[in-house]
């Protein structure tokens, strides 16, 4: 069951783009909600250039391309993407998608790396996990073995 959401959502990160369905504004709260982080994390990516949204007496209004980009950043960031790598693949869209392609490069080359690097954390984790059961087994040994006296 976990996996599947987990599949479900990298899909979602993969197809953020254009969901017919959405309206066409948001205001900050409706963001809020639905990805489930504060204002103020919203305001932190505006303040970093990556969502631009519009004013309307006073008021922030996103429109589907903030929401489709503040989309992209939260699954970024829950994949270990830093700020600066998730600018840099926003930035890459362009006006109107021509920079699709790259974007696509650019994830497929850096989730290549990442995979890399978890698993070779995974492997020294599983060494790790092999060095404390053999502790743990020896020591629960000569446990047995004094108590045995």
């Amino acid at each position: 069951m976990v996996a599947a959401s987990r599949k479900d959502a990298a899909r979602a990160f993969v197809d953020a783009h254009g969901e017919a369905e959405a309206p066409d504004i948001f205001s900050i709260s409706d963001l809020a909600d639905e990805f489930g982080i504060t204002h103020r994390a919203i305001r932190f990516y505006e303040s970093k250039g990556l969502l631009t949204p519009k004013r309307l007496n006073g008021a922030r209004v996103y429109s589907r391309r903030d929401r489709a980009r503040l989309h992209i950043i939260v699954r970024a960031k829950s994949l270990g993407y830093s700020l600066e790598e998730t600018k840099d693949y926003l930035d890459l869209y362009g006006k109107h998608g021509e920079g699709r392609i790259k974007q696509l490069e650019l994830s497929a080359a850096r989730s290549a790396e990442m995979i890399a690097e978890l698993e070779a954390k995974k492997r020294q984790i599983d060494e790790t996990l092999e060095e404390l059961r053999l502790i743990n087994r020896v020591c629960r040994q000569k446990i047995a073995k004094k108590k045995a006296r």
